[in-house]
């Protein structure tokens, strides 16, 4: 059984490195890699989030809280998480999910002294996305540090942005080419076409949707502490949901906005559901969203954007699916009530997952939403993968239980 092979698997996974050691960054606790075998072998940030989820249901709860108590030691000794425990990641973050691991963590063992060390440190966080990726609009984007590049370094990230999604991108300008290419480093989605390449011009639905539950989490965790800042982070919720309804509201959805435009971005992907899976959304909102859904959903799953036009080819786009993603679009379709949808997803990740282990004894990273193999064409070729896929696989089999 699948269930079987991911649960002795993730032993296979666990790393312990407490010193540096060429690019790799020394950590002070056993973590999870997304890979038992070659590559992929340090800690990502966002995928850790989703991994721990099916650590959880295998009782590895010890191993959870190490990871968690990892990404705290980052944060607190670069001003925040970086893709990875990678010398190389020290350009960009990832989405921010460190703040819903603590929450995990916190209602795993009801620790009252780590939760106000946590929350210290969270903070710092969240100071460096709300000074470092701050926009005019107050609300916020992916970005990258590239002020140190050389011009060299600036060539390379053009021409390999180039190969990689096989379409020569119309710019001299190859620093802001590399800015954007990072950019779509630190979003997680690298590459997808939802910006239409002005990837650093943009406010993204996704990122402030996890920030706004940041700060609901936050209100939370004041509240356990009793330390009176529970209303402070109440109001910076509103506020920026009140943003997010002004900017990013299209009508139909909650799309990416790109301010040099001043309009929303066009392509609908999953990044509009994180609205639904923070809360952000009303319930007219949620079933105007909801009504798109089957301009993602295939046979196989959810697919990271709707068919589009931009130029050059995405690994973050049809035809690919993404774990990750499965998980999201699962918990928003719930949290509104939509559960017969989110049951009919779940199922497709658990049949995908299935199918392609009978196929070829493995889990994968992505996999192809309406062939339903991990032959997924697009920028590069699919590896195989415990890491997220084995956690969303496990959260959506104990869903479909419940």
């Amino acid at each position: 059984m699948l269930t079987d092979y991911i649960k002795k698997s993730w032993d296979e996974c666990v790393r312990y490195q407490p010193e540096d050691e060429d690019t790799l960054i020394g950590l002070p606790y056993p973590y999870i890699v997304p890979n038992k075998r070659v590559g992929f072998q340090e800690m990502y940030y966002w995928d850790t989030f989703f991994t721990c989820q099916g650590l959880l249901l295998s009782g590895k709860e010890e191993l959870v809280k190490n990871c968690t108590d990892d990404m705290l030691y980052l944060v607190n000794k670069y001003g925040f998480m970086p893709n990875g425990n990678r010398t190389y990641y020290l350009r960009q973050s990832q989405p921010p999910f460190l703040s819903m691991m603590v929450m995990d963590v916190y209602r795993t063992y009801q620790d009252k002294e780590w939760l106000k060390n946590a929350y210290e440190t969270l903070k710092k966080e969240y100071q460096f996305w709300m000074t470092q990726r701050i926009t005019p609009l107050g609300l916020n984007k992916f970005d990258a540090r590239v002020k140190d590049m050389s011009q060299e370094e600036a060539d390379m990230h053009y021409y390999g942005c180039c190969e990689r999604i096989g379409y020569t991108i119309p710019s001299e300008d190859h620093f802001q080419v590399a800015r954007n290419f990072l950019t779509d480093c630190e979003s997680g989605w690298d590459f997808n076409p939802r910006t239409e390449l002005s990837q650093s011009d943009c406010v993204y639905v996704d990122l402030n949707c996890n920030l706004y539950l940041y700060e609901k989490n936050f209100a939370e965790y004041a509240q356990i502490l009793e330390n009176g800042e529970s209303k402070i982070w109440e109001e910076k919720a509103e506020q920026r949901k009140a943003l997010m309804n002004r900017y990013l509201w299209d009508g139909e959805a909650f799309m990416d906005y790109n301010m040099k435009q001043e309009k929303t971005c066009p392509v609908f992907s999953v990044a509009s559901f994180y609205a639904l899976w923070a809360g952000v959304a009303n319930e007219e909102q949620a079933a105007k969203t909801v009504a798109k859904l089957s301009k993602l959903e295939y046979p196989y799953g959810i697919a990271a954007c709707e068919k589009n036009e931009v130029p050059g080819q995405y690994q973050w786009d049809y035809p690919t699916g993404w774990p990750p993603h499965q998980y999201l679009m699962i918990q928003a379709l719930e949290r509104y009530g939509y559960k017969e949808d989110a049951r009919r997803i779940a199922e497709k990740y658990v049949t995908v997952c299935e199918k392609i282990y009978q196929e070829t004894g493995d889990l994968w990273e992505k996999f192809h939403v309406e062939k339903g193999d991990q032959n997924t064409e697009k920028d590069y070729e699919a590896h195989r993968m415990i890491g997220w896929a084995a956690g969303v696989y496990l959260f959506a089999k104990h869903y479909l239980e419940q």
